[in-house]
């Protein structure tokens, strides 16, 4: 691994900006089915948002807990909460969600 020095990570560590990332999660008692028409649609808002710019990192998580998704969305918390009440899965009761601010570097990105 690189040696990062002091200086370095401050000098990064500057740079970075908020953000807010969203946890999705199965609301209690829902059995989510991915063909559901509904879960559909909330897969084609996140694609609107993503063309918008909004939602820059969306990642369905693929395991067998309630924890169906995490998105970083370009938008203050108070914003993206505003986003997802308008989320066709969470206006239906199919999920629930948190967002938090975080903190990251502008133009990172997922390697390809």
């Amino acid at each position: 691994m690189p040696d990062i020095t002091d200086e370095q990570m401050r000098a990064l560590m500057s740079r970075t900006r908020e953000y807010s990332v969203v946890l999705l999660k199965a609301a209690e008692g829902q059995a989510l089915d991915r063909a559901d028409p509904v879960v559909w649609e909330h897969g084609r808002r996140n694609f609107q948002l993503r063309a918008e710019g909004l939602l820059p990192i969306v990642c369905p998580v693929l395991d067998d807990t309630d924890l169906c998704g995490v998105g970083i969305f370009n938008a203050s918390v108070e914003r993206t909460r505003e986003l997802m009440q308008d989320d066709p899965g969470v206006r239906a009761g199919l999920f629930t969600f948190e967002v938090h601010p975080v903190r990251s570097f502008p133009g990172d990105a997922l390697p390809t």
